[in-house]
């Protein structure tokens, strides 16, 4: 099983999708990264060569920000936005959809499926009236 930026990359995966699991990564940067280390992209991840986990590890690990670096960064940014009381921040602080979706509905997995409805989660009479 290749280990690259401390994450242990699925041995029967073709190499585009198994890299997909490493934090930072999307199917499009995992192409570039196959191109400049030149790497077929449909090959396994178990058929690879020492020579091509170690060309892929050196360009991940010294050109990108990925898995904790990524994450520390992600939540610096989060953290400035709270301290700064911007609109953004306080959304995240609330724990609500920060890009401007609508909050009436479609919100229930961003707010813990809450449901705050008339009808809705109400339970039936046990008898007839």
């Amino acid at each position: 099983m290749p280990r690259i930026a401390g994450v242990n990359i699925p041995e029967n995966k073709k190499i585009e999708i198994a890299l997909t699991y490493i934090y930072g990564i999307g199917r499009t940067l995992s192409g570039k990264i196959l191109d400049q280390a030149k790497v077929d992209p449909n090959s396994r991840a178990n058929k690879l060569t020492p020579e091509e986990i170690n060309r892929l590890r050196e360009i991940i690990e010294k050109t990108l920000k990925v898995e904790g670096e990524l994450r520390r960064v992600v939540m610096m940014n989060i953290k400035r936005l709270k301290d700064i009381g911007s609109y953004r921040g306080v959304r995240h602080a609330k724990g609500l959809p920060v890009r401007g979706q609508r909050t009436k509905t479609n919100t229930r997995t961003v707010r813990g499926n809450v449901r705050k409805t008339m009808g809705s989660g109400r339970k039936a009479t046990a008898e007839k009236t």
